[in-house]
Parts: structure tokens; C-alpha cells; sequence
């Protein structure tokens, strides 16, 4: 867990609270966590924050549908409707421009604000992002078992042990029971089961969903010269590693690190690795 003397806020975008924890000084860093059942923004990133936060001024947001944040999101447009909220966030605190840190689903979050408002983003950090070609070939093992988290039984902690141990990380072992127990009490949030924040697109407009979800079919993304620096683990079970060349081959602007022994979750699994490329790479 991170250290740091952190200033707990919350801020209304659009009609819905968006909790955020901020801590450090200069160039303003946004961190944007993962989709998995009970994610958050501290916790997913409780081995980064330190260590950027001694240069950056760093920005914890818990995203919409997550966390301390208002639950809910529109399920026709999911990266659209989360970055939409992170730039309202962004105008709340008087932020003209910012870094985007994201990984997995806010690694889609981070991709879409700069291909909807590249004037925003600075440089972009994204770790295993998602949308990167999931309408080509099936879902992964990975993300089969995080989108059934809610569905079937519903969510039980063995449902969710197996999806960090398993598919998350590399060496399931080396998560510890208390991270799990953490993130199971928050994926049993009676709203969150009501209305799970991530989930397969249905109903008449599910097609047109899906097709917004991925973004190597978004011809803006050959045009965005935003630098940005992809870390993929090798061994990711979620999202397909084969994304990172595919981005690295379509962004003008786009470097591509591929790291050995590490499965989905870069920045916890490698995590002072991880701290010292970012730092370095938002730094230039």
C-alpha cells in the first residue's frame, strides 16, 4: 500500500460524483486502473504512487462504475462515456493538459481522450490497453472469466481468486489472500451488481458497441501523434500481447516495451521496473 500523504476529494462530472486521490507536485500524472471486479484506483496502483508522486503531481481517479465513484455506465459507448468523465475531471481541477498512465480498461479510457481531445494528453503510458483488436478472433481465457465474474452464479471469491491467480499475474502465488479479500468485498457492492461497469455489449445495439470498443478500427488512430509508450507483459492471459506491435505499427509516435515473466497487471507484477521506465519516459 502507498505510503504517501494523499488529499482525498470528490467532484461531480455530467450529474455523477468522481472520487479521486491526489498526492505530489509538478507535471500532472493521471493513473487510471483496470476494469476487473473491484478494482480501484489506489489499489491497483498501491506499488506507483510513491515513486511517481517524488516528481509528478499524481492524480488517482477511481472510475466511473468503480470504487467511491458513482456506479453506472453507458454500456453503447463505455470508452467514450469514461473518458468523457476523466476530462470532466480534468476541467474540475483546472487541468489544461495532463500524462495518462492506464492500464487495461483505463488504457481504452486514456487511448479515447486522446483520440477525442488530443490538445488534453501530454504523453500516454498504457499497459495490456483494451479495444486493441477484440473484435478480430475470440476473447481470451482472460477476459471470458472476467466478464463472466457476474453472470451464471454470480460473483463468488473463488470466482475471483481465479481470475488473479490464474489470469492476472504470472505467478499467482505472489498475490496476497488480503488483495483478494479487498477486491472481492468491493465486486459485492449491491449497485455494482445491479449494473456491472464492465460486460459483453447485448440487445440491438451490441454490434455497433463492439465495433466502438476496438480502436484498430478507428481510422484516427494512424493520426494520433501523441507519444506514447506501450508495456506489455508477454505472458498477458487477458488481453493479447500481439496488440502491442499492432499499436506500435499504427501510432506514429508509439514505443513499444515487451516484458518477460509478467502477465496483465506490468505495474504490479514488475512494479519498480515499471516506476523507473514511466518516470523516464515522462520525464522527456
Amino acid at each position: 500500500m502507498t505510503n504517501a500523504l494523499l488529499t482525498e476529494n470528490t467532484v461531480s462530472v455530467g450529474g455523477k460524483d468522481i472520487f479521486y486521490a491526489e498526492t505530489g507536485e509538478g507535471p500532472v500524472v493521471v493513473l487510471l486502473h483496470g476494469g476487473g471486479p473491484g478494482a480501484s484506483g489506489l489499489s491497483n496502483f498501491s506499488r506507483n504512487i510513491d515513486t511517481l508522486a517524488s516528481k509528478f503531481r499524481v492524480i488517482v481517479p477511481d472510475l466511473p462504475g468503480y470504487g467511491r465513484s458513482s456506479k453506472g455506465v453507458d454500456h453503447s459507448d463505455p470508452f467514450g462515456y469514461l473518458a468523457d468523465s476523466i476530462r470532466g475531471l480534468l476541467d474540475e481541477l483546472g487541468i489544461e493538459k495532463a500524462h495518462l498512465v492506464g492500464n487495461s480498461y483505463g488504457g481504452a479510457c486514456a487511448l479515447r481522450l486522446a483520440l477525442d481531445t488530443p490538445n488534453r494528453v501530454d504523453r500516454m503510458v498504457l499497459m495490456g490497453p483494451g479495444g486493441i483488436g477484440t473484435t478480430r478472433g475470440l476473447p481470451t481465457p482472460g477476459l471470458n472469466s472476467l466478464l463472466s465474474y457476474y453472470t451464471g452464479d454470480g460473483p463468488t471469491r473463488d470466482k475471483l481468486e481465479e481470475f488473479i491467480r490464474r489470469y492476472l499475474v504470472f505467478d499467482g502465488a505472489a498475490v496476497p489472500n488480503a488483495v483478494i479479500d479487498q477486491r472481492y468485498e468491493a465486486s459485492i457492492d449491491p449497485a455494482v451488481v445491479a449494473d456491472p461497469p464492465l460486460r459483453r455489449p447485448s440487445g440491438p445495439g451490441a454490434l455497433k458497441a463492439l465495433w466502438r470498443m476496438d480502436f484498430t478500427r478507428d481510422k484516427r488512430l494512424a493520426a494520433l501523434t501523441t507519444p506514447t509508450l506501450v508495456v506489455w507483459g508477454k505472458a498477458d492471459k487477458v488481453n493479447k500481447p500481439s496488440g502491442g506491435p499492432m499499436l506500435a505499427k499504427t501510432m506514429p509516435n508509439c514505443d513499444l516495451l515487451q516484458v518477460a515473466n509478467t502477465g496483465h497487471w506490468v505495474q504490479w507484477e514488475r512494479a519498480d521496473f515499471f516506476n523507473s521506465i514511466t518516470e523516464i519516459f515522462l520525464s522527456k
